[in-house]
């Protein structure tokens, strides 16, 4: 275990993740779930436990959310949690509650994008 002070968590959690984050470029919306705030922003990193989203003000570290990404003809939709928030830049996203539909549409993506990753390092 790696032992940390409260300032670099976010270095810690990007040095232990459980999965690896694919490159995902789609339209996300999020809403907080108690105040009922919306944000519509974008998606740049993907795995199979959370994603990372492109937001100037994000919201802060531990808000549930509700997450709906849109790319081509799909939709992803699943209850999440901000696990940490990067002001000006965006913030991690993990997921919380994903439905069977939503779980399918998350391997396909991912397994396009590892096949494109895949492609553009050969």
């Amino acid at each position: 275990m790696v032992s940390a002070s409260k300032g670099d968590l976010n270095s810690v959690y990007t040095e232990q993740r459980r999965n690896p984050r694919f490159p995902f470029v789609a339209v996300a919306e999020i809403t907080e779930k108690e105040s009922g705030g919306e944000l519509v922003t974008q998606v740049s990193e993907l795995s199979v436990n959370g994603c990372y989203v492109d937001e100037q003000n994000p919201f802060p570290s531990g808000t549930l959310v509700k997450l709906k990404i849109f790319s081509e003809s799909e939709v992803f939709d699943a209850a999440a949690k901000v696990l940490y928030a990067h002001p000006n830049l965006g913030m991690g996203l993990v997921f919380q509650e994903v439905s069977l539909h939503s779980g399918a549409v998350l391997r396909e993506w991912l397994l396009a994008a590892k096949a494109l990753e895949e492609k553009s390092h050969s």
